[in-house]
C-alpha cells in the first residue's frame, strides 16, 4: 500500500510523442497528476480522459505536471489518443503489471469483447488516481476495483486550489499501531 508523505514507486515508461516519461525526472513546482486507466476498450476510460484533457491548462497553472497510462500497448494508446483527441495531456503505455501492482492497482482478467467491440487485453490494471510531489512522495491517491465511480479532475483541481493557499499537508499518513 502506497502511504501519504512516503516515496512511491520509480515510474519509467514510454509515452506517445513526449519521449520517455521518468516520475523521478519530473520538474513541476507542485508536482504530477498521474491517472492510471483501463485502456481502449473502456469506453468510460475515454470519456474520464477527455475530462481530464480539457483540464490538462489548468494543472499547468497550478505548477502540476499531468499524465494519463495504461498497460495497452502503443497503437491501442495512440488510438486512444485520436479517440480523446489528445493534444497537450501525454499519454503512456506499456506499464508492466508488476510496476502496476507496486503502484497498489488492481488487476483484471479478460472478459472478451466489450460493449464498444474491443476486446479486453488477457490482463490489464484498474483505474487509479495520485498527485505526486516534486519529491516524488504521495499527496494523494484513489484506487478503483472497476471503471465506475472515479474522482473528477475538476474537483482535484479546486482541491489543489485548496491546498496551495492553505499549505495543506497530504493526509492519511499515519502507520502506527491502532
Amino acid at each position: 500500500m502506497l502511504v501519504p508523505r512516503q516515496k512511491v514507486p520509480d515510474l519509467l515508461l514510454p509515452t506517445l510523442d513526449h519521449g520517455v516519461f521518468n516520475l523521478a525526472e519530473e520538474s513541476y513546482e507542485r508536482g504530477t497528476v498521474i491517472c492510471f486507466y483501463r485502456g481502449l476498450h473502456c469506453p468510460i476510460c475515454a470519456t474520464y480522459l477527455s475530462e481530464f484533457q480539457n483540464l490538462v491548462s489548468a494543472f499547468a497553472q497550478r505548477g502540476v505536471g499531468t499524465i494519463a497510462i495504461s498497460t495497452d500497448d502503443e497503437v491501442r494508446t495512440r488510438d486512444m489518443a485520436k479517440k480523446i483527441s489528445a493534444e497537450g495531456l501525454r499519454l503512456g503505455f506499456d506499464l508492466p503489471l508488476s510496476k502496476a501492482r507496486e503502484w497498489g492497482l488492481y488487476l483484471s482478467t479478460s472478459r472478451g469483447t466489450t460493449s464498444i467491440g474491443i476486446e479486453e487485453p488477457a490482463l490489464f490494471s484498474e483505474p487509479g488516481l495520485f498527485m505526486i510531489t516534486p519529491e516524488q512522495t504521495l499527496y494523494y491517491g484513489s484506487v478503483q476495483t472497476m471503471p465506475f465511480v472515479r474522482p473528477h479532475f475538476s474537483e482535484l483541481v479546486t482541491a489543489l486550489d485548496f491546498a496551495i493557499a492553505k499549505n495543506y499537508p497530504a493526509r492519511g499518513e499515519y502507520t502506527g499501531i491502532v
